[in-house]
């Protein structure tokens, strides 16, 4: 695939806190991206620097092989749609659309076919006439999309642009979103909180903390092979334990020993250990490589989500079986079903839910003071 965008070393700070930190990133022609990461993390400042509506401190942004650090937004082959959509509230949805077009003084006849072709393609054939105020938020940012696409952009940023919208139209959009991307071939950046939106729709994920990239990868590999605990604890839930490399594929924690399938690390390096909720098997108490007793079970319509204490750890377990509050039970765990990473800045701080247990004994010792 051809190279779009090269961010090259990016730094950035405001009033001296550092908010990206040597940022490297390549995105591709035809490639759905999405920045994912929590509030904070430097994600939509990176979007803005792509934009032109931040300057990079230092480092480049190159655009199909031209440094662009001092053009300004509306010279750049790209375009955004906010979260907020910014529309005009005084022109309906048919002049919303049109307006880039407009300002251009393009011909009113290639306006027009250009007008209905974008229709068409968010699905809002009928709705010309229409003052945008009256339309759903769904409705609202198909406009921006049809206004953000209609120039043909090379690059289209989307910030957070779903996080108004309630739970099934938002996951509709998802869907949506991804066939306009597939249809247009235009390159979409998105920018999300959400990892569920990330894994749906991208086709790759860049994973932030901290104003640096801790991973870039699809979403599959992001899911399965994160390279640390922040990675592993941020996408989806897991259990992060510390452990020791003996030797290839063989690696010892909580108590025993497992056979894995990483290798290449040293002999009895530490490493961090993880095994998603939903790669453990609950056995007998006597069938099990770990054994520790249940503190919490949690009926998630799919499946249960099931708290185990073992030896002070709470792990958690997904599961359709149903085992009960105080059961003393084994877990299973299959070789592939065991993750190694290295050991980082990081380790120690995620994949244990003693918190869940906490938060709840706090918040029940708060409301028997308040009753005494």
């Amino acid at each position: 695939m051809k190279k779009i965008i090269e961010l090259k070393n990016i730094n950035k700070t405001f009033d001296g806190l550092t908010v990206l930190d040597n940022i490297n990133l390549d995105i591709y022609d035809n490639e759905f991206l999405t920045l994912l990461g929590p509030s904070g993390c430097g994600k939509t400042t990176t979007l803005r620097i792509i934009g032109g509506f931040e300057t990079p401190d230092s480092g480049d942004v190159i655009f199909m092989g031209d440094r662009i650090n001092d053009v300004p937004p509306h010279k750049r082959n790209v375009n955004t749609v906010f979260q907020r959509y910014a529309l005009f509230p005084h022109l309906n949805v048919y002049e919303n659309i049109a307006f880039p077009l407009r300002e251009k003084k393009v011909d009113r006849d290639e306006i027009d076919q250009k007008v209905r072709e974008m229709l068409n393609l968010v699905a809002l054939n009928g709705f010309e006439r229409r003052s945008v105020t009256s339309l759903s938020g769904g409705q609202q940012q198909r406009v921006a999309i049809a206004r953000a696409l209609i120039s043909r952009p090379k690059v289209l940023l989307l910030d957070e642009p779903l996080a108004a919208l309630d739970l099934k139209l938002r996951k509709d959009m998802q869907q949506e979103l991804k066939n306009i991307q597939k249809a247009t071939g235009i390159t979409f950046i998105f920018v999300t909180h959400d990892q569920e939106e990330a894994l749906s729709m991208s086709d790759t994920v860049v994973v932030m903390s901290q104003g640096r990239i801790q991973q870039i990868g699809t979403p599959v590999d992001i899911y399965n092979e994160p390279q640390n605990a922040f990675v592993a604890d941020f996408i989806g839930e897991s259990n992060i334990v510390d452990g020791v490399m003996l030797d290839d594929r063989k690696v010892a924690f909580s108590g025993h020993v497992f056979n894995c399938v990483d290798f290449g690390f040293e002999k009895k390096e530490p490493v961090d250990v993880v095994v998603r909720p939903e790669d453990v098997d609950i056995v007998s108490e006597d069938k099990g490589m770990l054994k520790g007793v249940v503190t919490s079970v949690t009926f998630l319509g799919v499946h249960y989500e099931i708290i185990v204490d073992i030896n002070g750890f709470k792990w958690m377990i997904q599961t359709t079986d149903f085992v009960d509050v105080d059961e003393h039970i084994g877990l299973y765990i299959e070789p592939d079903a065991i993750h190694i990473m290295k050991k980082s800045e990081y380790s120690g701080m995620f994949g244990d839910y003693s918190s869940f247990s906490n938060e709840l004994d706090e918040l029940n010792d708060a409301e028997s003071e308040s009753a005494e």
